[in-house]
């Protein structure tokens, strides 16, 4: 049994002071007041100094960090962002992989999670792709998936793939999208589709909602609006997302808000609220250089074109700048790194809040989400 205690316990539904949280084993045993738990003689004491004490961050699209790509390298990915406090990572694939890269992929990442060490925090995959619109999105010229959706192109990732994928991106409006959709559904019923790299209206969303779309990828980011009548501003995937009630917007929040600027971030916790908010880091590994006016940016990843190509962002850091750009405070920011994200992929019975019976992955973190330690499945990390 270990007990951490003199913690700021963050909670759904607000901070515990002077909390106290036993772990047994993977998993946490109790969560209360100091003056209401009752502490087992032998239990190991961690003094938590007063840090918040909140659940592991669950970050749901990053596709590396650290100088290593998931595709090529999951430890060493896994492992930078674990020493951040993401105590989940779904390791993020995108479109301009080839069939043959998906596949090899997919073999690496599930062989790593099956060696254990850091890579015990990947919790399945993010993919975005294949079938996204080819024109919105970073490295677009190296998109591999332009082509007529089709049966065989996709049906070995799919089964290959299969319940490890926690999301699926696709475009609605991309002809015969629903083909690819019904089959990824079938090979894994519990799967969740986002919109994203999209120019969908509203209609063609709603269209596709039966197959479980409730999730859109960096909203704000990479999407597109067919004008209708001049003048005029037409509705595109992010317009969507917030008449949806049940549907989740994913945010990249950066150090100088260049994704998602400063005012958008308060027009979507205005219009889909905290709890529909989920903060992702989008972090890709890049060296290549901004076009000018961004060269002086240091969290953001580039294209080819200067384009913007992900982050360097790790989720404490994320965090930080929602409270920044945002009137979000502490236990705010936990739940849209935390317990939304869990929640939008259908792993909040395990993960995301602290609570009784769930794993034991928690991160310690100051006031201003610098982290002091990180707990993976009971052990400090």
């Amino acid at each position: 049994m270990i007990c951490i205690k003199n913690a700021k316990v963050v909670l759904e539904n607000g901070i515990l002071f002077n909390g106290v949280v036993l772990v047994e084993g993977d998993r946490i045993a109790e969560v209360g007041d100091e003056r209401e738990v009752c502490v087992p003689q032998n239990a190991e004491i961690i003094d938590a100094a007063g840090a918040y004490v909140g659940p592991g961050f669950v970050d749901i699209h990053v596709h590396g960090g650290g100088g290593a790509m998931f595709q090529d390298d999951p430890q060493k990915a896994a492992a930078h962002f674990l020493a951040h406090g993401a105590t989940t990572q779904l390791a993020t694939l995108y479109c301009t992989l080839t069939k043959e890269g998906f596949l090899t992929a997919i073999k690496r990442v599930r062989a790593a999670r099956q060696e254990g060490g850091a890579a015990k925090a990947i919790g399945g995959f993010y993919m975005e792709g294949p079938y996204m619109n080819p024109k919105y999105g970073a490295s677009a010229a190296f998109n591999q998936w332009k082509d007529e959706i089709k049966e065989e192109d996709f049906r070995e990732i799919v089964e290959l793939a299969g319940n490890d994928v926690k999301v699926w991106v696709i475009a609605p409006e991309r002809e015969g999208i629903e083909r690819f959709m019904a089959y990824a559904k079938r090979v894994n019923p519990d799967v969740v589709f986002s919109v994203g790299h999209s120019e969908a209206t509203p209609k063609q969303v709603e269209k596709v909602k039966k197959y479980g779309v409730r999730l859109t990828t960096h909203c704000m980011d990479a999407t597109g609006r067919v004008p209708v009548w001049r003048g005029t501003r037409a509705c595109g995937p992010d317009e969507a997302c917030f008449l949806n009630d049940d549907m989740y917007a994913e945010m990249i929040c950066d150090s100088l808000g260049v994704h998602v600027n400063p005012e958008l971030q308060r027009l979507m916790i205005k219009v889909k609220g905290i709890d529909k908010l989920v903060l992702i880091s989008d972090s890709f590994v890049s060296d290549l250089v901004a076009q000018e006016g961004l060269r002086h940016v240091t969290d953001l990843s580039f294209d080819e074109n200067g384009d913007l190509s992900g982050s360097k962002l790790t989720m404490d850091v994320v965090c930080r700048n929602l409270m920044k750009h945002t009137n979000c405070g502490i236990a705010q920011a936990f739940l849209a790194a935390s317990r939304n994200p869990a929640r939008a992929v259908g792993m909040d019975d395990e993960i995301g809040s602290i609570e009784k019976g769930k794993r034991a992955n928690l991160v310690f973190v100051d006031d201003t989400f610098n982290v002091k330690k990180v707990m993976l499945e009971g052990k400090l990390v």
